[in-house]
């Protein structure tokens, strides 16, 4: 197994790109229908005489996505203390059943103490036609090389 990437190894201007997802009908409604039952997220026949046609993803679904593809690119081996929180969050266009949804993140700050670091990052998520669906800004904590849980023998999936 590779070790983790501590805060002292990142550098603002860094980029870093996600994998997709394809979003179906299916998973949007059974999202919706668990945390955000909203008709224009559940009920295909009323979404389509509403505003957007059809039904379209939660803005917590978007997020969820964006969290997934974040864990699955980097974060799993980040050595990650905790998110602080986003910042500047918007949905800038719905994402739709059968959008296929990636991104990029970009590293914007790094500020270091004793034993972590505040990492900023950017985030862009888009649908493959080039739409931007989601940005926001984030910052995480991160541990020093040396500190922390993973300076202990813990090891990233």
């Amino acid at each position: 197994m590779s070790e983790f990437v501590y805060a002292d190894e990142l550098r603002s201007g860094e980029e870093i790109r996600l994998g997709s997802r394809f979003v179906s009908e299916d998973e949007i409604i059974e999202f919706a229908s668990a945390w955000d039952p909203q008709w224009f997220h559940t009920d295909p026949v009323a979404a389509s005489a509403g505003h957007h046609g059809a039904v379209i993803a939660s803005g917590i679904h978007t997020l969820a996505i964006l969290q997934r593809l974040s864990v699955d690119a980097f974060y799993s081996r980040w050595a990650v203390i905790a998110g602080r929180g986003f910042d500047r969050l918007r949905f800038t266009a719905p994402v739709r059943a059968g959008d296929t949804v990636s991104g990029t993140v970009r590293v914007t700050d790094v500020s270091l103490d004793e034993a972590r670091g505040r990492v900023g990052l950017d985030y862009e998520m888009c649908r493959l036609d080039g739409t931007t669906v989601l940005t926001s800004a984030m910052t995480v904590f991160l541990w020093r090389r040396g500190h922390g849980p993973a300076a202990e023998g813990a090891r990233p999936r």
